[in-house]
């Protein structure tokens, strides 16, 4: 009685924000599955053009009561994710995961960091390579990723606001339920994720989840202890995202708890 669906909720980014953890904690909930890699199918134009039914191939099997979900952070920055999703279901149901731009930075840093050390492969400090000629880089592309209202706008061309939940990334680590619940009540579910599906790994220092008799955290990759960085150097991170939050914050009718 089941079948392969094309996903009827996408989480659309943003990379470095907590999707793989949104993720895990929503595959808890019975009346969802979830796709078990990043498809990259709206993005990749060589993937694209396989077309949708590979794309449902690569979904997990689910039942009629059930929704799937897909999960692939490249999506939020890509020029042409927003038009392909809109074709493919204009009326789709999108979650996107965000927390502070200059705290994304240094994830987003992080995480090359440590890919460039195990591959045995020349490293850069993250001041070096986020100031160039004593002033930021826009080039870096760890900081375009963190234009939220630039990449937002082209969202809002396809998908009205209340297609696109915003889950709030910073509070999803600290106490996952609150943000989980808003999530349910935006797909239309019935409440199913508990307290009691959650413990915190003092050992790790976030949120590991309790299902089916499992308890599971995240790869040891996620939570990775970030580099402590200039003062100078995150006052101007800090300073030049202001007014690109400010402006992503009218956009979308919610204000965060940021720099």
């Amino acid at each position: 009685g089941t079948s392969r669906q094309i996903p009827q909720t996408i989480i659309i980014g943003v990379r470095k924000g907590g999707t793989r953890a949104l993720l895990e904690m929503l595959d808890i909930h019975p009346n969802i599955v979830v796709a078990a890699t990043e498809v990259h199918f709206f993005d990749w134009d060589e993937n694209y053009v396989k077309g949708i039914d590979w794309y449902r191939s690569l979904m997990p099997f689910s039942y009629g009561n059930q929704i799937t979900i897909e999960k692939t952070p490249g999506y939020f920055t890509s020029p042409q994710a927003p038009e392909r999703i809109h074709d493919m279901n204009s009326s789709i149901k999108l979650l996107l995961i965000l927390r502070d731009p200059t705290e994304r930075v240094i994830s987003d840093y992080t995480q090359v960091y440590y890919n460039r050390v195990e591959s045995h492969k020349p490293v850069q400090l993250f001041e070096d390579i986020v100031i160039k000629n004593g002033a930021l880089n826009m080039k870096y592309k760890a900081i375009q990723r963190s234009l939220y209202d630039v990449h937002m706008e082209k969202w809002l061309k396809h998908f009205s606001l209340d297609q696109i939940h915003i889950v709030d990334g910073n509070t999803l680590i600290k106490d996952p339920l609150p943000e989980l619940q808003k999530v349910e009540r935006f797909l239309n579910l019935p409440s199913r994720i508990m307290s009691s599906n959650f413990y915190f790994n003092q050992t790790k220092g976030f949120y590991c989840i309790r299902s089916d008799g499992r308890e599971r955290c995240l790869h040891e990759s996620k939570g990775r202890p970030h580099p402590l960085v200039n003062t100078t150097v995150l006052q101007q991170l800090y300073s030049y995202f202001r007014e690109h939050n400010a402006k992503f914050y009218r956009m979308v009718n919610h204000s965060f708890d940021w720099h």
